[in-house]
């Protein structure tokens, strides 16, 4: 199981000779996690292992019983979805961080467009496609339907997407030139020096974007409760805020 795991990282901490903690995390959350990660080890903690793919792709995996201590979702529904097949710790649930949508561009692209009702984004990709994550699957490519249909638009562009398997892919596609235009989350555009944003999505054009966490129920080891309190602290969140998270709700 854990050589199918997507996006493996390892925070490497102090050895402790405690068993590590595994963290299955949104694609989107890689460098807050971590350094959170970093900063719980500096005490001497175990060793915190993260798996980053799609929230869809690491539910599934706790689901079909990968051996998760901590989940970090994108979005509240696959979180609600193991909620419903008694997956999760339901007394440990916490939402840790928001986020924003925008539109991004590579660096070099001169783009530029007001995002509003009816705007034009058709036009501005041309013959180009719109890098998305999966919108039938992944939490960013949702929220990016939702806003689209919401403005009006998504008729002009859904024969015009370049759909990836996550976020984090999305957002490769545009920085690597293969498409003018992406919609991805805030702070994947600033942890991306070869995009920039062209404009930021109003707040009421999708549902809010939330990050929920939870220990994954009868596997979650005691260490896994630490760490979910580590960031849910003032320091965590303060570790959130630095990489452009917006604080939850």
């Amino acid at each position: 199981m854990l050589m199918a795991l997507a996006g493996m990282s390892l925070a490497f901490l102090p050895a402790s000779g405690k068993a590590d903690i595994l963290v299955f995390a949104a694609a989107s959350l890689k460098e807050a996690i971590d350094a959170a990660a970093a900063d719980f080890g500096k005490s001497g903690e175990e060793r915190v292992v993260v798996s980053y793919a799609a929230s869809s792709v690491l539910a599934k995996q706790i689901e079909n019983g990968a051996p998760a201590d901590l989940f970090i979702s994108a979005d509240l529904e696959w979180m609600d979805y193991l909620a419903a097949r008694k997956l999760i710790d339901t007394s440990s649930r916490a939402n840790l961080a928001g986020n924003r949508l925008v539109l991004i561009a590579p660096a070099a692209s001169t783009a530029a467009m007001a995002i509003g009702p009816g705007f034009a984004i058709d036009g501005l990709l041309g013959r180009g496609r719109l890098a998305i994550a999966d919108p039938d699957h992944v939490p960013a490519g949702r929220y990016a339907r939702a806003a689209l249909e919401r403005l009006g638009v998504w008729s002009t562009v859904a024969r015009k997407l370049a759909p990836a398997e996550n976020v984090r892919t999305a957002l490769l596609f545009v920085a690597r030139g293969e498409a003018p235009l992406g919609v991805v989350y805030r702070t994947d555009a600033l942890a991306e020096k070869a995009v920039r944003i062209v404009d930021t999505f109003p707040e009421d054009s999708h549902p809010p974007i939330l990050y929920p966490a939870a220990l994954v129920a009868g596997t979650a080891k005691p260490g896994a409760g630490a760490f979910l309190a580590s960031l849910k602290s003032a320091k965590g969140q303060a570790t959130f805020a630095r990489f452009g998270f917006t604080r939850a709700e």
